[in-house]
């Protein structure tokens, strides 16, 4: 059976000549998953293998992303054709979500609670300029709630429920 997989990284865009490719991070542990020697596969939209996997030769924060060095990459004319690649490792070589937190594939399909009572659905996960959003499905209506604290209040892996403090009228717009 083929290793389940789970995105850690997407190619932004080649930096400089040499073949360093500049990532978002997808991962709480970047200092481990990023470490020279560690191979990321690239994978398909539903987050199965899509290539050969790539090895770390170097890796290094760059602002809020990381720059990745790949062995066998010398130049930037193979990255200027990834076109936002997502880099994966196996789901067993991952440290596990703890207490509040889950994995991003996890996030949709979420219920939505606020003050104890459902409110809506996560439908999706979208990247905004410098901010993370939960795209929310309230009563037919699609609502955006930036993902992070104080508004998101306590996610549950296990029941898959997201609770929220939003500002007052944000579920309204």
């Amino acid at each position: 059976m083929e290793a389940a997989y789970l995105a850690v990284a997407r190619f932004r865009k080649p930096h400089g000549l040499k073949g360093e490719a500049l990532c978002w991070v997808l991962t709480d542990d970047p200092e481990r998953v990023f470490a020279a020697g560690q191979q990321l596969t690239p994978l398909d939209a539903e987050g199965r293998k899509a290539g050969e996997p790539l090895e770390i030769e170097q890796g290094r924060r760059y602002h809020r992303s990381w720059l990745l060095k790949f062995r066998g990459i010398a130049d930037r004319s193979e990255l200027e054709r990834w076109d936002q690649r997502v880099l994966g490792v196996p789901e067993d070589e991952l440290r596990p979500p703890g207490e509040g937190e889950m994995y991003e594939h996890e996030v949709s399909g979420a219920t939505v609670i606020v003050a104890g009572e459902a409110v809506g659905q996560v439908t999706d996960v979208l990247d905004a300029a410098g901010a993370r959003l939960l795209a929310v499905d309230v009563g037919g209506r699609e609502v955006l709630v930036p993902f992070r604290k104080p508004i998101v209040v306590h996610l549950d892996r296990a029941t898959r429920r997201i609770e929220i403090d939003p500002p007052a009228g944000l579920l309204e717009l």
